[in-house]
């Protein structure tokens, strides 16, 4: 069966597409943010994940106000890139991975969540951007399967919901007939609001307490409301909806590998987690 080795949750800031574009990782004011991924790119080199299970958030690319589902999976043989501009130039797919995304939409529906089944869908800098950070030169050597979460358009899923949405898709992948395996990504976030009059706003005590709480124990984050997180985390740090979901994910022995917390990447809370994810099983072998 399909193994799951562990989980990523990083930042997709736009700008970051750019800084990448135009070489600028060791220029003074982005190199605090990329320092954090040397250690991540050497435990891909060393783990070497076939496929990378995506929770992120659409930016109107597939998605728009008007109909905006609360969850939905790719189930598509590839994903074009047509980022709106903001990010980094990429001009080729990324490579699905449908039967398993036809296991988890399955799945989900089974244990009760309302999943929109998207046999096409378009990708933007919410993965163009985090996969370009893992795997930095162009080329990405997973397929991928697309789960978006809405933080845009109010209701938001709550944190329970998405914690709980996670740990379904762990679960069934961890039953897909299959020897591959699996990284879980979250992106987005942390603390950050772009608008209104806390525009620039970022709560670096909130987004350790996150941090800290996602490794250790993540139901802590629950008895936050989605209205907590906008309080305490801004109208858009509400994208750590999909770092739940990737923790969620994780359904063995949790231990965080890495961490970079750097303030601010413009207007953002740039964070980036390694957790490695030990079948509970071999741990207690062990």
């Amino acid at each position: 069966m399909a193994r799951i080795i562990g989980g990523v949750g990083t930042t997709h800031v736009p700008a970051i597409g750019m800084a990448i574009a135009k070489g600028l990782q060791n220029d003074p004011y982005w190199k605090p943010f990329f320092d954090g991924f040397p250690a991540i790119h050497k435990w891909l080199e060393r783990e070497r994940p076939d496929i990378v299970v995506a929770f992120s958030n659409d930016h109107g690319l597939n998605f728009f106000l008007d109909k905006l589902p609360t969850f939905a999976i790719g189930a598509a043989p590839e994903y074009r890139s047509e980022d709106e501009g903001w990010g980094i130039p990429v001009s080729h797919a990324a490579k699905g991975i449908p039967e398993l995304s036809w296991h988890l939409i399955n799945a989900a529906v089974e244990n009760d969540f309302d999943i929109t089944m998207c046999q096409e869908m378009l990708i933007d800098h919410a993965l163009t951007i985090p996969l370009s950070l893992m795997w930095p030169g162009g080329d990405w050597p997973v397929r991928i399967v697309p789960i978006g979460i809405n933080t845009v358009q109010h209701p938001l899923p709550s944190v329970r919901r998405c914690l709980e949405l996670g740990r379904t898709i762990g679960r069934a992948i961890e039953t897909f007939p299959s020897d591959a395996k699996v990284l879980i990504l979250g992106t987005g976030g942390l603390s950050h609001q772009l608008d209104g009059e806390r525009a620039g706003f970022i709560n670096k005590e909130f987004d350790k307490l996150c941090m800290d709480n996602l490794v250790t124990d993540p139901d802590v984050l629950t008895r936050f409301s989605v209205h907590d997180v906008v309080r305490e985390a801004g109208s858009q740090g509400v994208e750590l909806l999909n770092w739940v979901a990737m923790r969620g994910a994780l359904t063995g022995t949790v231990t965080e590998a890495h961490r970079n917390y750097h303030i601010p990447i413009s207007n953002t809370a740039a964070a980036t987690v390694l957790y490695e994810n030990a079948p509970v099983a071999a741990k207690r072998a062990a």
